[in-house]
């Protein structure tokens, strides 16, 4: 009698294919998490960057798992043939024991001899073997890609919900800041996310500490932008810049020129480079507070003696768009 035993020994090592598979699975649960949290973050002027930011991070993940996958089953749906062949391999191996059932019950039955194994019982399992065509491999197509369908509704579920339910960044950063204010004395006073948010707080803690707006450097501003105090702190970083060129040039992106119109002329945010201008040109240090406690203080080394000090705080989550920096006032009586 034909053994029809497998002789080969299970193996719980997933396919190339499924471990892709579910790699894919817990990257795109990720990244519904990050949307999820950059959504409930936007504002109502940063939603719609925001809504396009998450569409392209959707649009790249989705493209980007496409092309591993055809790169690991090659072009023209090999993985799909492959995975077809496996499971016709299965079925034909299950029918085969089939049929092996009811010959081996065909010659039990009444002592009756190897021939009764054509008994009618017989021809419905061989005509069952046989009966493969195109409809049972679209069927099984349908069914595959319904399983992994159901697989991506039930992730996608599953990251919202851990999303939901995970603390608000927003809220976790201005808690930390409470006790680090509290315990230097100082008040946040909020400031518009427009991109002048860097040159605005330092307008605010120069007028608030009763410091003077006018820089070191000569400026040219006319009435209209005279009476915006960001404008004012814009063109004294620009200037700065300008006319010390040689300690600025080398670490920026842009020409020098294009680099200090954007400055002057445009919402363009400003970092590092600006609050070193600006700490220079007004002769003071700026201290920039982390919601962990670190301060980073910024400040014209060459210039001897006591400097007035301004603070910013430094947000990482408090809008959907990403950094942003407040003014720290002084507390009242400090």
């Amino acid at each position: 009698m034909t053994d029809l035993t497998d002789p080969s020994p299970p193996t719980d090592t997933p396919s190339p294919l499924a471990a892709l598979q579910q790699k894919h699975r817990k990257e795109q649960r990720d990244l519904v998490s990050r949307i999820t949290q950059k959504k409930k973050q936007a504002s109502k002027k940063t939603r719609k960057g925001v809504n396009d930011e998450c569409e392209r991070l959707e649009r790249e993940l989705s493209e980007r798992h496409a092309e591993e996958v055809r790169e690991l089953t090659g072009e023209g749906g090999a993985g799909d043939e492959a995975e077809e062949g496996a499971e016709t391999e299965d079925e034909d191996a299950a029918k085969q024991n089939g049929v092996a059932d009811v010959q081996m019950e065909a010659l039990s039955i009444n002592g009756r001899a190897a021939g009764s194994a054509t008994s009618p019982t017989t021809p419905p399992a061989q005509s069952e073997a046989g009966g493969s065509g195109p409809g049972k491999k679209k069927n099984r197509q349908k069914e595959r890609l319904a399983r992994r369908k159901a697989e991506q509704d039930a992730a996608v579920a599953q990251a919202e919900e851990e999303a939901r339910n995970a603390p608000n960044p927003r809220d976790l950063e201005k808690q930390r800041f409470e006790p680090l204010l509290s315990e230097k004395n100082l008040v946040l006073h909020e400031i518009r996310a427009d991109g002048h948010c860097l040159y605005a707080a330092v307008a605010d803690q120069l007028s608030t500490r009763e410091l003077s707006l006018e820089p070191r450097v000569s400026v040219s501003l006319d009435e209209k932008d005279a009476k915006l105090p960001y404008k004012r702190t814009r063109y004294a970083a620009a200037g700065w810049i300008e006319q010390h060129s040689d300690d600025f040039a080398p670490f920026m992106e842009d020409p020098l020129p294009e680099h200090v119109r954007k400055i002057r002329e445009t919402g363009e945010w400003g970092g590092h480079l600006e609050l070193l201008a600006l700490a220079k040109s007004y002769g003071v240090r700026i201290c920039v507070l982390h919601s962990d406690g670190r301060v980073d203080k910024i400040e014209d080394e060459a210039t001897e003696g006591e400097k007035e000090e301004i603070w910013l705080g430094y947000y990482k989550h408090s809008h959907g768009l990403g950094e942003h920096y407040n003014s720290l006032r002084k507390a009242e009586g400090a």
